[in-house]
C-alpha cells in the first residue's frame, strides 16, 4: 500500500579523496539485479566513486562476500544488491532476516555498507524499487555506503594519533582478548 508520506533524502556527501566501492550482487532475479546495479552505478558516478562489481549466488552469500572483501581488499565501502520475493515457504523469512542480520553485524564492526537487498511480496513491487527512474533502491544503497564512508573518514581524522588502531575483527568466539584479565 502506497503512502502519502514525504521522504527526505540526504544530498550525496562531499568526499575529498577518491572512494572505491564494491557492489556485491545476487543476480537471482536478473532483470531486478540489473536495475539495482544501474541505479548504483549512476549514484557512484555522480559522487565520483569507483564501483566494482562481484556476483554471488544468492542474498545469503552477500554478507559473507562483503566480510571477505572487507578483510582482504582495499575497498572503502560496500553495496549489497539483490532481491528476495516471498514464496510459499518460510525460506523467504530466513533469507531476509539472515542476510540483513549479517550486513548489520558487519556494519556494527565498522564496515561501511549500503543495504540494497529488496524484500518484497511480488515481482511488481521489486520492479518499482529497482527502477533507476523509480524508487532507485540501488542508488539509495550506494548513497548510504557513501555517507558511511564520509562519516568513517571524518571520525578517523579526529582520533588521537597516539591511540592504538581499532581492532578490525572485534568479535571473538573463543579465547581471550589481549589485555583481558580478572577485575
Amino acid at each position: 500500500m502506497a503512502s502519502n508520506t514525504q521522504h527526505h533524502l540526504l544530498e550525496l556527501p562531499h568526499l575529498d579523496a577518491p572512494v572505491r566501492l564494491l557492489a556485491v550482487i545476487a543476480p537471482y532475479y536478473k532483470a531486478i539485479a540489473d536495475g539495482l546495479l544501474a541505479g548504483a552505478r549512476a549514484t557512484a558516478d555522480t559522487a565520483g566513486a569507483v564501483l566494482d562489481v562481484v556476483e554471488v549466488p544468492g542474498a545469503l552469500e552477500i554478507p559473507t562476500a562483503v566480510a571477505i572483501a572487507a578483510r582482504r581488499s582495499g575497498y572503502d565501502g560496500f553495496v549489497a544488491l539483490g532481491c528476495v520475493i516471498r514464496g510459499e515457504t518460510t525460506h523467504y523469512d530466513t533469507v531476509c532476516n539472515d542476510s540483513s542480520r549479517g550486513l548489520t553485524l558487519l556494519g556494527l564492526q565498522g564496515v561501511c555498507i549500503g543495504n540494497g537487498i529488496l524484500t518484497v511480496e511480488t515481482i511488481d513491487q521489486a520492479e518499482v524499487r529497482a527502477d533507476p527512474e523509480g524508487q532507485n533502491k540501488g542508488g539509495g544503497a550506494t548513497a548510504a555506503a557513501l555517507h558511511l564512508v564520509a562519516l568513517s573518514r571524518k571520525w578517523a581524522s579526529r582520533r588521537d594519533p597516539g591511540s592504538p588502531p581499532n581492532d578490525p575483527d572485534p568479535v571473538r568466539l573463543a579465547g581471550r582478548l589481549e589485555g583481558q584479565g580478572n577485575a
